[in-house]
Formats: C-alpha cells, structure tokens, sequence
C-alpha cells in the first residue's frame, strides 16, 4: 500500500475534513499529522481542544491508520520523517499565506518521486464560521481559566490588552490586524486598576473596592472569552487575600497579579512625589503561599510583581526578591520600570535567565513603549500586558468631541470623530 499523508488541525471537526481523509484511505494507508497546539498558536488563535483530545479524536477516524504530532506549520520535517507517497490536501492553499506552504511540500515530495493529491474544497464549510459560532456563544469558567497555562505552553510571547469595560473587553477579543500575512490578535485581557478606578472617575489608589471590582470582571466575563490576568495591586492581608483568590477562581478568572508594596498605594509611574514603600520580602512570600494554599484548581495562578527597579533599591534587591518570591510558590514574575528606555528591563532579564528555577517573566512597557514584543521575547519575557492604552486614548476623543459640540452650539461638527449611529447599534 502507498504511504497517504494528511496534516490538520482538527480543532472542529467538519464534512471538508472527513472528505480529505475518505479520499486519503482510498488511495492508501493513511498517516495524519495533527498540528500541536504551539503549531497552530503560530499563525492563528489556540485551538479550543488541546493536542491529546484533538490528536485522540483523528485516531478514531474511520480510514486513519496513525496519528503523529505535527510541531510547525511547515510540513517539511515530518515528510521528511515520514517519506509519503502522496500528501492530501484540499484546493483551498493554492492561493493566499499557504501558498508558500503546499510550494515547499511539492517541492519536497519531487525528492522521491512523491505527489500531492488536491481533492476539491468542500463548499460551505468555514472554520473561521464555526469558531465564531463557538465565540457567540461563549465558554465556561473552567475552559476560560485553563486557557493561559495552555497559551503559555504553546506560544514563545503572549500579548495582553488591558480592560476596563464590557466594551473595552469587545474590542480586546475581537480585535485583528494583519501582520507578515498573518493575522494578529490579543491572546489575553488585563484587568487594570488603574483604568478600572479611572474609569469610575476615582484615584489609583485602592479606594475602589472588591465588590466594585468584581462587578467590572462580571460585566467583561459576559461579553468574551479570552482569559484574564487581573490586577491585585497589593492584595491586602493574607487572611483577606485567600477569599480574593478563591472569587476570581471560581469566576474563572486565569491569574491575579500582586505588587510588593506597603501602606497606601501610589501608582508606580508617579514621576515624582512617589513615597511608596516595600514590604519585606517575608510578608510578601506568605501573602504568595496563602495565596496558593488557597485555590482549588492548578489552573489559577498567582504572579508576584517586584517594585525594586520603581522604588530605588536598585537591581540586586529585585534579583534577591524575585528569587524568594519564586522559591514561596509564585507561578509568574512581573519585572516593573518606569524608564523611558528598556535597558534596565533588558538588564534585568539578562540576570533571568541565569536563574535556576524560573517561572513565566511578565514586563508592562508603558514607558519604554519603542521595544518591540520580538525584542522582549529575544530576552525571555512570556507576556506583554499593555496596561493602560485603551483607556487613555478613549479619553481625548470624548474630551475633543464634548468641546467641539460646545464650540459650535451643535453635533454637525463632531459627527466625524463618531462611529455612525447604525455600526454602534449592530456593534453587539
């Protein structure tokens, strides 16, 4: 029997694929190479199912005699491996980002006299359709809380947008731009406390409240599905801290972030004036392990945020802390500056990655916002969160817009910095 190969990523299951592989059995025995989660993270979203449930449905496919993991986009490493006769693939690549893909495997296949067989496209079947479907109708606490520690696992930098609304939350999840023939898209949400309290007109300083809070993470949890790192500013007393934890894991919240700092908060990008203490590394390291101790599941995480570089007290107090923060159980670090350039954090991840034990690097480039996410992956660093940008731009556009509608004595004027009338009623 000829040697049949397929990829796929077999997320959903659909009539187009069970037609590839019907085509694919008769002509041979056929192998499918199911694309890792890492693989598909690499030019689109994560799969909804992981790599085992989606590599175990393939495997009960009637007609598939094995199934082997396909590690990247590319196909050459495992026809190499696999040496088929022929691959089996739809028509729908000839054009558009794959072409460069079925190029390489015709390419690669004429190295032993092997084909490439292109059933037609199965019409009126749409993956992008389906998982929009999916979109609509949501997801589950459990689903949406597993997803960064899959996202983590399959992709070398996550990139999150902060949150502060049901509507910042929308545009956060639906949000696209295409990039080197991809197209690009947020990963995950970041529920700041800065915007959070901006946005309820209030100082950043802890004065709005869990419940007040929670509120804005139910408002977001309803309308998306993409996971969430929320802003724990201090965390309060630990004896406060579990039920904080245990809240946000039952909602389905991904991980809480809390910054080593004592007394009233001050924000952290404060240029001067700033008085804002440390707390010792001891407290910090037990409000990490009552955190911990707390959860329910080993999807929620909690991330330990260090303030050395903010405060002044210098790089070897940050290294010294972190480290302890890790040994406490801390499933993540987020490293803070308020430079205007990336060389203390570039500094800083250089002391990272000579760590013995390390745990996912969280940078926030709010300042030093010329870095590019290749140079911060280049150096170690997981996630991105780009804290505040949406919030602050939504600001000056209403403040334009009030002035011009007080200027001219009517909206005229303004209707061209507004969405039209019949896009924001079809928005949701």
């Amino acid at each position: 029997m000829k040697n049949i190969y397929i990829a796929m990523s077999a997320d959903l299951i659909h009539p187009g694929h069970l037609n590839i592989v019907r085509t694919a059995a008769r002509l041979g025995e056929v192998t499918v190479g199911v694309l890792t989660d890492s693989a598909i993270a690499s030019y689109k979203r994560l799969p909804y199912m992981n790599y085992e449930q989606r590599s175990e449905i393939v495997a009960n496919l009637k007609g598939v005699a094995r199934v082997i993991p396909q590690k990247t986009l590319d196909y050459v490493p495992n026809l190499l491996e696999v040496k088929p006769d022929i691959v089996v693939h739809g028509d729908d690549w000839k054009t558009g980002v794959q072409r460069t893909i079925r190029q390489r495997v015709i390419d690669t296949l004429a190295e032993w006299g092997g084909k490439l067989v292109e059933p037609t496209y199965t019409a009126g079947i749409s993956s992008t359709q389906l998982n929009e479907s999916l979109k609509e109708i949501g997801t589950t606490p459990d689903i949406r809380r597993k997803r960064l520690r899959r996202l983590l696992s399959a992709k070398p930098l996550i990139r999150a947008m902060e949150a502060h609304s049901g509507l910042s939350g929308v545009i956060v999840e639906k949000c696209k731009a295409s990039s080197d023939g991809h197209n690009q898209e947020f990963d995950a949400m970041w529920l700041s406390s800065l915007t959070d309290s901006t946005s309820k007109a209030k100082p950043d300083n802890e004065s709005v409240d869990l419940t007040s809070r929670l509120t804005t993470v139910n408002d977001i949890l309803e309308v998306t599905t993409k996971p969430i790192i929320y802003d724990g500013d201090s965390g309060g007393l630990p004896e406060h801290f579990i039920f904080t934890v245990r809240s946000l894991e039952r909602l389905g919240v991904s991980a809480i972030i809390i910054e080593d700092k004592a007394g009233l908060k001050q924000n952290s990008l404060i240029e001067t004036g700033n008085t804002q203490k440390q707390d010792t590394i001891e407290n910090i390291c037990n409000k990490i392990k009552a955190g911990k101790s707390a959860q329910v599941t080993d999807d929620f995480m909690v991330f330990a945020r260090c303030e050395s570089l903010i405060t002044g007290a210098g790089m070897d107090d940050a290294v010294n802390r972190v480290k302890a923060y890790i040994e406490a159980g801390a499933d993540g670090i987020m490293i803070h500056s308020k430079e205007q350039l990336p060389d203390e954090i570039f500094k800083f991840c250089d002391h990272y990655q000579a760590f013995n034990n390390k745990v996912p690097l969280v940078v926030v480039p709010s300042t030093y916002s010329q870095v590019t996410e290749q140079e911060l992956a280049e150096r170690g660093v997981n996630i991105v969160i780009y804290a505040n940008q949406l919030l602050r731009s939504a600001y000056p556009a209403m403040w334009k817009t009030a002035e011009m509608i007080l200027q001219h004595g009517r909206a005229m004027e303004a209707d061209k910095n507004c969405m039209p009338i019949k896009e924001i009623l079809s928005l949701i």
